[in-house]
């Protein structure tokens, strides 16, 4: 299996000024290559310029500059062009497929976060003092930096990655050949629905609490947010000691709604894969459902629209988001593998409108959280009706509706 462990980094004062200029050259490397690839299409020759061409000329970049890009591992700078090679494939794939192309763009040092090193061993190195108690990593131009590994590392090093969040620093680690730790059988199964009032609930009707991580602190970011804006869009080098002070307050709470979720998801995920050897769950296109309703013109009045209830889908759309279910299904997806469980998504359509009892389908079935059957008059809460429509539509024995 492929795992991914992400640690805390705990730099000296040095380090960690050194790891900020890896990050600016990095950046500059990445604006070098991405206007050298726009003024080489906007000649009249029209040239096109791509990896291969750039990376040959990483030797003749490291060479003129040996203060500032020689510092660095000539893989992690072979990395950085990859990124920008993969993002002009993605812009020209959009291109192709007549969506919204969105031409690659250049990066401000306060959003270019992220160096890769595509081999360990290659530019850095994880475990660099195993004779140590304490884990550390060596980074080429940086030093052997503290890491707090809060957990064993289990396969191989594929790739390091270094992360900058706010004014931390954490290494992420890519590993294959990750062996499996599969639990004991539980013997049961279950389908699950995902909601907003509840997180979601199995079809034996039990039901996980939707904590609204990001509405709970709504009103803190809301302030954090206002005390910001107080200070106008400035440049970086120009903002004062407090415009940097709730520039940083607005992004640890965001911060600190991202880790909240993300623990809920893990726990929620866990319990499941505990108690259950196989879950049916519904394949849910999140993009579809957060879109905004398209306007609809008045044709009596031209130029002027009629009421599509935008307002209302704006916020359906915010508690679906603030809900997080992609990211619950990845990590499930995750732990199921790692546990040897077994996951089967299905269609999620009428699966709360269907009657599990006589399959009869009509939409007068749901009333919020109430269901009942207008043909056969089965009534049972709706949340736990689509949960056992999932079960039954992946092919899971439940015992008889009652």
């Amino acid at each position: 299996m492929h795992r991914a462990y992400k640690f805390l980094l705990r730099p000296t004062v040095r380090q960690a000024a050194a790891l900020g200029e890896m990050l600016r050259d990095h950046c500059s490397l990445y604006n070098g290559a991405l206007q050298e690839r726009r003024d080489a299409y906007r000649h009249p020759s029209k040239t096109t310029v791509r990896y291969g061409r750039q990376s040959a000329q990483l030797k003749e970049i490291r060479a003129f500059a040996p203060e500032r890009q020689g510092r660095w591992s000539f893989s992690s700078q072979q990395a950085t062009l990859r990124r920008l090679d993969k993002a002009f494939q993605a812009f020209f794939r959009r291109v192709k497929a007549g969506e919204k192309p969105g031409y690659p763009r250049f990066r401000g040092a306060m959003w270019f976060d992220t160096v890769d090193f595509p081999k360990d061993g290659d530019g850095c190195r994880w475990d660099s003092t195993p004779h140590d108690p304490v884990t550390r990593v060596r980074l080429q131009g940086v030093g052997h930096v503290r890491v707090h590994q809060h957990r064993p590392v289990k396969g191989w090093v594929k790739t390091v990655s270094i992360k900058r969040e706010g004014w931390q620093w954490y290494v992420i680690l890519a590993c294959d050949e990750v062996p499996a730790e599969p639990l004991p059988t539980a013997g049961a199964v279950t389908g699950i629905d995902m909601g907003v009032t509840h997180f979601l609930t199995t079809s034996e009707g039990t039901h996980v609490g939707n904590p609204r991580h990001g509405k709970r602190n709504a009103d803190a970011l809301a302030d954090a947010q206002r005390v910001l804006k107080a200070f106008g869009r400035r440049k970086r080098e120009n903002r004062t000691a407090k415009h940097r002070q709730a520039v940083e307050k607005v992004a640890k709470l965001h911060r600190k709604v991202r880790r909240q979720r993300l623990d809920h998801a893990h726990k929620a995920a866990l319990a499941l894969v505990r108690d259950y050897d196989q879950i049916g769950h519904e394949r849910l296109n999140i993009a579809n459902m957060v879109r905004t309703p398209k306007p609809k013109p008045d044709p009596a009045a031209p130029g002027a629209f009629l009421p599509n209830g935008a307002a209302l889908k704006a916020g359906l759309n915010r508690s679906i988001l603030d809900a997080g279910w992609g990211v619950f299904l990845g990590i499930l997806a995750q732990k199921a593998e790692s546990a040897a469980r077994v996951l089967i998504p299905v269609d999620p359509r009428n699966t709360s409108r269907t009657c599990p009892k006589c399959g009869h389908v009509d939409s007068e079935n749901r009333h919020g959280e109430k269901f009942q059957c207008t043909s056969c008059q089965h009534i049972d809460h709706a949340d736990r009706v689509g949960a056992w429509n999932v079960a039954l539509r992946a092919g899971l024995v439940l015992p008889d509706v009652a």
